[in-house]
């Protein structure tokens, strides 16, 4: 009886782990495939640094605003409902760009888009958590769910400059939205069968979540929770106008889409690699080193010629996605169980939510002093990571 009901639980465990690798695999395609589109935006509709920021930030703002209301809401229909509906309104939103015609359409299904993909990371990262108890699978379990992601960067960017290549951005757009409703189909089938948490249990941990909010007792988790602001900020900042970067060093779109699945795969090796250095050498020198790095490589892409700057493209994808899996890994071991769920969709909102206000602030700085100013305050402002994580020692097991 125990091993059978065993057997069990490990098999939804796995059956939620890969329907949450799929939908962060998807999402966070779909949503950096967007950095293909910027340049060619740019040129068919005239948009300025500062318009191509404020289209991302429409996307990640909207992405960022309802991260902490999705919580809440999947308590009332279902995680796994919410999920699925998010990501099915996120893959009909990028099918339906592949048909707009002017930018306002395009803001508009951006907003839509982001909407659907706010579901995603707390809801996902909530259900691996509890079907993973134990400390140490739930770390694998949230790097592994953290590897998706960056293998959705990796693949649908790269995909999408090969079909805008050979096609146009239209029905590159078309394609990957009517992949991610492929997408809803199997994840759909992964979790079907699956219960849902009694609303008893569910309203007692809404109850004790709202104490994350609270500045006392929670300096670690806010501390923590800054970092990671200001690591997305230049993350997101940086990424927006890197295929501008590389198109005055002379590179075509497929150039561009190949150099940011170098940084992309960079990113997924550096899940693992931070993963392993963190474990080995602690997750604060970790993250100070790798901030140090994405400084150093933000600087040298800016001023190499194109060959060099590809072949320091992987390190960079390496120190710039890779603090994230450590940051994200160490939210549980922060806050309570019964503060997990919002504590995710706090932790997301503020660092989502930098992501998308950056873009568009770093946009206007291009528009006033030139691109590669802007990109230089990028890569200095990342170094405000280090005085912060001076408050979190001795809280890492």
């Amino acid at each position: 009886m125990n091993i059978s009901y065993d057997s069990k639980v490990m098999t939804n465990g796995k059956k939620i782990l890969f329907a949450g690798c799929l939908a962060h695999l998807m999402h966070d395609g779909l949503s950096d495939m967007l950095y293909i589109f910027f340049p060619i935006w740019q040129v068919q509709f005239s948009l300025t640094f500062a318009e191509i920021g404020l289209l991302k930030t429409l996307f990640s703002g909207s992405l960022a605003v309802f991260q902490v209301p999705a919580g809440f809401l999947a308590s009332r229909m279902g995680e796994v409902k919410l999920l699925l509906l998010g990501t099915l309104l996120t893959s009909a939103a990028i099918f339906i760009l592949g048909w707009a015609a002017a930018p306002m359409i395009v803001g508009f299904l951006l907003v839509i888009g982001g909407l659907g993909s706010s579901t995603q990371h707390p809801l996902s990262s909530s259900l691996i958590s509890r079907a993973y108890p134990d400390k140490a699978e739930r770390r694998t379990a949230l790097s592994t769910f953290n590897v998706a992601g960056d293998f959705g960067k990796l693949l649908l960017p790269a995909m999408t400059a090969l079909l805008i290549a050979q096609y146009n951005w239209m029905t590159a757009s078309r394609f990957l939205g009517t992949l991610g409703i492929m997408s809803v189909v199997v994840i759909f089938l992964m979790t079907k069968n699956m219960g849902q948490p009694s609303s008893t249990n569910e309203t007692k941990s809404e109850t004790a979540a709202l104490s994350c909010f609270a500045w006392k007792g929670n300096q670690s988790f806010w501390c923590l929770s800054m970092i990671g602001v200001i690591d997305s900020a230049t993350r997101m900042g940086f990424l927006t106008f890197f295929p501008f970067l590389l198109q005055e060093k002379g590179a075509q779109v497929s150039l561009v889409g190949f150099a940011l699945s170098l940084v992309f795969a960079g990113g997924a090796a550096g899940k693992y690699i931070c993963g392993k250095l963190a474990t080995k050498f602690g997750i604060l020198r970790t993250v100070a080193t790798t901030e140090m790095v994405t400084t150093l490589c933000i600087i040298g892409i800016l001023f190499l010629p194109l060959e060099p700057v590809l072949l320091l493209s992987p390190l960079l994808g390496i120190a710039l996605n890779g603090t994230s899996s450590v940051l994200y890994g160490s939210v549980p071991e922060l806050v309570s169980d019964e503060q997990c769920k919002q504590a995710f969709a706090i932790f997301y909102t503020a660092t989502i939510g930098s992501g998308a206000i950056s873009p568009f602030l770093y946009g206007i700085a291009s528009d006033m002093v030139g691109i590669k100013i802007a990109v230089i305050l990028i890569a200095f402002v990342v170094l405000l990571t280090l005085p912060l994580t001076l408050r979190l020692r001795g809280k890492f097991a």
